[in-house]
């Protein structure tokens, strides 16, 4: 009796933080993240598209997999784009985006390319913010993030409250139950792949090199991110382009799914109108955030540490981040699923991007089916190990604010703990936890950057001008020249 009651009763939690989690991402996060991008969309005169092929010009033009180091003054801008990108490119863009076509239809995947285009506006704001009121400590160490642009507009104890909160709810979204979740499905991704391999063992691995890069402090996850994230990002885009040229004749279908269930909800199954649209827009916009983490308030702490001239400069960059993650690498998940025809298999939702592998290479035969298995394996293990060693960063510049430097050697040895036990078992209140800590992060976030709307508005007209003499500048060189 007393083993019914405790199931009955976390039964009852569960659903309960399930319908929590629900209003909060349906209506609540819809609305102020779709809203954020498009206000900072309007106010930023489309800083997306302006700044694009500048951000990409400055994220490129000094491409190295072995850069600068990274030091206590911060790192370079390539390698905070790739630290931000580790925590961006996780099993949102394997796990998550299947989950989304599973639970919302082919159409989640239009609403999360759209919260992608506004986040991109918003991301720009929140790396301008996080470079403007960076923070030196007395060790000359140079830290940023939310916390800092925050109490740089709300003063006093409302200030410090909303700091506060930020704080405690990224440590436990991404630091603890995020990392387990990632760690679960790298255990069970390998599992699939290689029967004979307990997912104990894949937890001990993933534990023990973490905590080595743990330790390295700043230098080593600035030098992992900067050489695994372009290598990792890259394998994975050419196996799934020729997952897609395998299935290439469904390509059409596919993005006929995506625009017609966006916006035609009683071509979903079981679909009501309004309903089905309204399921659409949550789950996208809720996997899309997942994924670019946009407005989230997690990639300015590694936006503030990166050595630029100007603010803006960051902020162009940070752009590019959200349209990789969302554009390429989530997009191509989405085809993959789509064309290789196993979006209808619900039951095995949290796999599906690894059946499409799995289901394409077997036309090659036995041994091509078991490639593709092993092929996503391999992918998801360096893009949740990666996002690990991401948000065991954004949460340590939160606990060093909270609670000094001392704390962090504690909080390392948490992560580690949650990362082992997050490797054999995955509890749904766990998992549901998460995301609804994931919502709360936002809330103080989006005030904080909208509060401080006028400052981004007016770095990013201080940012123009400079374009504009530089450009002149060197039109004038390049006339010179020529004479």
């Amino acid at each position: 009796k007393l083993t019914q009651l405790k199931e009955k009763s976390m039964e009852f939690l569960n659903n309960l933080v399930q319908v929590i989690r629900d209003v909060l991402w349906d209506y609540i996060l819809l609305f102020l993240l779709l809203g954020a991008g498009l206000y900072f969309t309007i106010r930023l005169r489309g800083v997306q598209f302006r700044k694009f092929g500048e951000g990409f010009k400055n994220t490129f033009k000094n491409l190295k997999l072995n850069g600068e180091k990274a030091d206590k003054k911060g790192m370079s801008s390539f390698q905070s784009l790739t630290t931000a990108l580790a925590g961006q490119i996780g099993t949102g863009n394997i796990v998550g985006v299947a989950t989304a076509i599973a639970t919302g239809g082919a159409g989640a995947i239009f609403w999360m390319w759209v919260s992608g285009l506004l986040g991109m506006a918003t991301i720009f704001a929140e790396a301008v913010l996080a470079q403007k009121y960076k923070h030196t400590d007395e060790n000359g160490v140079v830290h940023g993030g939310p916390v800092y642009y925050i109490k740089a507009f709300f003063k006093g104890k409302f200030g410090k409250f909303l700091a506060g909160f930020f704080s405690v709810a990224i440590i436990l979204a991404l630091g603890f139950m995020g990392n387990m979740v990632q760690s679960n499905s790298i255990g069970t991704s390998f599992h699939t792949a290689f029967d004979v391999i307990p997912t104990w063992a894949i937890g001990i691995v993933v534990s023990v090199l973490a905590g080595i890069i743990f330790l390295g402090g700043v230098k080593r996850i600035a030098s992992f991110t900067e050489k695994v994230v372009p290598i990792m990002a890259g394998l994975y885009i050419i196996g799934s382009i020729v997952v897609i040229g395998i299935n290439y004749q469904n390509i059409g279908t596919a993005f006929s799914a995506i625009f017609v269930h966006a916006f035609n909800p009683n071509a979903i199954i079981g679909g009501v109108a309004g309903t089905a649209i309204v399921k659409a827009m949550s789950k996208g916009v809720a996997r899309g955030l997942f994924s670019n983490e946009a407005g989230m308030g997690s990639t300015p702490h590694a936006h503030a540490l990166a050595k630029v001239n100007h603010p803006c400069e960051q902020g162009s960059i940070a752009i590019i981040g959200v349209f990789i993650d969302t554009f390429v690498v989530l997009t191509l998940s989405a085809l993959v699923i789509l064309t290789s025809g196993v979006a209808g298999n619900a039951a095995n939702e949290g796999i599906l991007t690894q059946l499409a592998f799995s289901q394409s290479f077997a036309t090659f035969g036995n041994w091509g089916s078991k490639f593709g298995e092993i092929f996503i394996a391999i992918c998801l293990f360096f893009f949740a190990f990666s996002t690990i060693i991401s948000w065991y960063f954004f949460g340590e510049t939160n606990v060093r604010y909270l609670f000094g430097n001392k704390a962090t050697k504690f909080y390392a040895l948490f992560v580690i703990a949650f990362v082992m036990v997050g490797s054999v078992l995955k509890v749904d209140l766990v998992w549901n936890l998460s995301d609804i800590f994931n919502g709360l992060m936002v809330i103080p976030n989006i005030i904080g950057i909208i509060a401080l709307s006028n400052i981004v508005a007016n770095l990013g007209k201080e940012y123009d001008d400079i374009t504009k003499v530089r450009k002149m500048n060197e039109k004038i060189l390049k006339q010179q020249k020529i004479k």
